[in-house]
């Protein structure tokens, strides 16, 4: 089950961060990279992030994967994308997805960047229409790129 995840509450953030240890090591591996942001967060820097998360919840209240965006006017930026490594392949990422592109579905442009050596969420994101728009380079020899999506490209 997806739901909006409230950052008010101790023990859901105390997920968030801890999914995110869970999870983003392993895109840093992929790129190459230990320095990702959401590695370097605290329960106050989730709280006050400003983002909107969604979460993917199991029968018994887990926080197996979870999407944050950030809305705005004429955009939403997919902030986060994480899954729960003993829950890869089992479609939670695309679920996340889905249902921000859905809740969203009015915003003319979807905006979201991952490294460009992290082939799975490259994969992810072409599946669902995005396109690379540009790569930056974060750190030396460490590059991110970023997909668009307008809704009329969404393959949903």
């Amino acid at each position: 089950m997806i739901t909006m995840l409230t950052l008010g509450d101790d023990g859901t953030v105390q997920q968030i961060w801890s999914l995110q240890h869970m999870a983003y090591p392993i895109e840093a591996k992929l790129i190459g990279f230990s320095e990702i942001p959401p590695l370097m967060d605290t329960f106050d820097t989730i709280r006050s992030s400003g983002e909107t998360f969604y979460g993917y919840m199991d029968e018994e209240g887990d926080l197996l994967g979870a999407i944050a965006v950030e809305p705005g006017e004429d955009q939403v930026t997919i902030s986060r994308m994480m899954v729960h490594p003993g829950h890869f392949r089992k479609g939670i990422a695309a679920s996340l997805i889905a249902h921000v592109l859905d809740t969203y579905r009015e915003t003319p442009l979807f905006i979201v960047a991952t490294g460009t050596r992290n082939s799975p969420a490259v994969a992810l994101y072409e599946k669902f229409g995005f396109v690379r728009d540009h790569a930056f380079e974060v750190a030396p020899g460490v590059e991110l790129t970023e997909f668009h999506l307008k809704p009329d490209r969404y393959r949903g």
